[in-house]
């Protein structure tokens, strides 16, 4: 394992850690009244978008996990199509999940598509960018020892982090604290934001840690 591989990684989280920043302050200076308590479906969004754009935009540019093959025009166009097509199959799946967990079935529907969307946005974007709709390597990839590279090894961390965080998060909700971050689903969010955020710390630093042990198939 080389050590530049752990740097464009370490790189690559706090650009993803900015965009969650940028998220929460860019936007108060363009809206009027704009936190993420009081407009968190507006939030909501544009964290989606940022973190998103900026996935996509440095996975383009660093390449990790590089090819030749298939470089066609269709093939891109369809690889692109089927992107589009897992996310949506993503928040719609994290959508009934919640709701099979507890979330308002009728009541509150937005609120929860745009919390799938968010966590979507964390995990699946990430595989998506990193994988492609490779439902095959996806498994590999989350299977006990199927990671081949730093950056399959950091995708387990920050996904299972997203979770943990978003289940840690709905713990306060049936709390009488009667405070305004209880609102479904605030709190998840939060919680899934911070999990998200967590993971991209906490992986390069522990890649880093454990790179003597660490063996990759392809290395």
């Amino acid at each position: 394992m080389k050590d530049t591989d752990i740097k464009r990684l370490l790189y690559t989280h706090l650009l993803c850690i900015f965009s969650i920043i940028l998220s929460i302050f860019i936007p108060s200076l363009f809206l009027e009244n704009f936190s993420i308590l009081e407009t968190h479906l507006t939030w909501l969004c544009i964290c989606s978008v940022c973190v998103t754009a900026v996935n996509l935009v440095l996975y383009l540019v660093v390449k990790p996990n590089a090819s030749s093959r298939r470089s066609s025009l269709s093939y891109k166009v369809t690889r692109f199509l089927k992107c589009c097509i897992y996310f949506l199959m993503s928040c719609f799946s994290f959508h009934i999940i919640f709701v099979l967990y507890g979330a308002p079935l009728i009541e509150l529907v937005l609120e929860t598509f745009l919390f799938a969307v968010t966590l979507s946005t964390f995990t699946t974007v990430p595989c998506l960018c990193l994988l492609g709709p490779n439902i095959k390597a996806w498994l590999r990839v989350f299977s006990r020892n199927g990671v081949t590279s730093v950056w399959e090894n950091s995708l387990q961390i920050t996904t299972i982090s997203s979770f943990v965080g978003t289940w840690l998060g709905a713990f306060p909700i049936p709390l009488d604290w009667e405070r305004p971050w209880q609102v479904w689903p605030i709190s998840c969010t939060l919680g899934a934001t911070f999990g998200y955020v967590a993971g991209l710390v906490i992986s390069p630093l522990w890649i880093y840690w454990n790179r003597k042990q660490l063996t990759y198939k392809n290395n």
